[in-house]
């Protein structure tokens, strides 16, 4: 964690569920996590270890059972309002609207924000090239591929100048080759950027091309394991790093 303290802190953070039968169950369970500014950390684990549920409670879309969470110092569901501009979500699917163009699309915050329609177009226009979308400002979400559309997703993100990017599992729906490009241009624009950055994701190789730290969540949803991600490795050391991963994720133990 950087020296600058933390700005995402999670503590003894516990989600219970209870169904119309009242019957109960345990999505999150005592998670501490704590994130400094300008960190980059990935967050992996299996599917229904409560990667999504922890991503909820600190959007401020669900409320903790017990615990408390504090982004950037506010209770991100006691305080949703605050977060106007300060957050930047990029998520599974690129939700462009259809009747919009990329440009539009881009500016959407934007214009929530009441900014000026030159404001809007200026900045919009900016991050559409750096994503290297330049002479599709002004075509339709059916005219562009899968990557482009995600790209104007990152775009709409990038416009609001967040303190911190939530990724959601951004790029598991893309081809390989297209989801590495991406990959490579969206942690050259945070890191450019100097934001702080959480990736939720089941994908461990992705995980570690772009998380410089790498927490493993466990069932029901708790730290397994905290560390820092391997730098200057070879092939055969990352992929040795990547199989102990593995473990941690299979044998579902905190790791001392």
């Amino acid at each position: 964690m950087s020296a600058a303290g933390p700005v995402v802190r999670m503590r003894d953070v516990s989600k219970v569920f209870t169904s119309v039968d009242g019957d109960r169950f345990t999505a999150v369970e005592s998670l501490d996590l704590e994130v400094g500014s300008g960190d980059i950390v990935a967050i992996v684990g299996k599917t229904g270890c409560g990667k999504s549920t922890t991503f909820n409670l600190l959007l401020g879309l669900e409320e903790a059972t017990t615990g408390s969470i504090e982004l950037l110092g506010h209770d991100p569901y006691r305080e949703f309002d605050w977060f106007r501009s300060k957050l930047g979500v990029i998520f599974q699917t690129d939700r462009l609207l259809p009747w919009r163009t990329a440009l539009e699309n881009a500016r959407v915050g934007l214009e929530i924000l009441d900014f000026s329609e030159k404001e809007q177009n200026d900045i919009a226009l900016q991050w559409l090239h750096k994503l290297e979308l330049q002479g599709f400002e002004d075509a339709y979400p059916h005219e562009l591929s899968g990557g482009m559309r995600q790209r104007v997703g990152m775009a709409r993100a990038f416009c609001l100048s967040p303190e911190i990017f939530f990724a959601d599992e951004a790029f598991g729906h893309l081809d390989q080759s297209t989801a590495r490009r991406l990959r490579e241009v969206f942690l050259e624009l945070v890191t450019e950027s100097r934001k702080t950055c959480l990736l939720i994701t089941h994908n461990i190789h992705e995980a570690l091309e772009i998380g410089s730290r790498l927490v493993i969540l466990g069932r029901p949803g708790r730290v397994l394991a905290d560390m820092e991600t391997p730098t200057n490795a070879t092939r055969a050391e990352m992929a040795e790093f990547e199989d102990r991963v593995l473990d941690i994720i299979e044998n579902n133990e905190v790791v001392g």
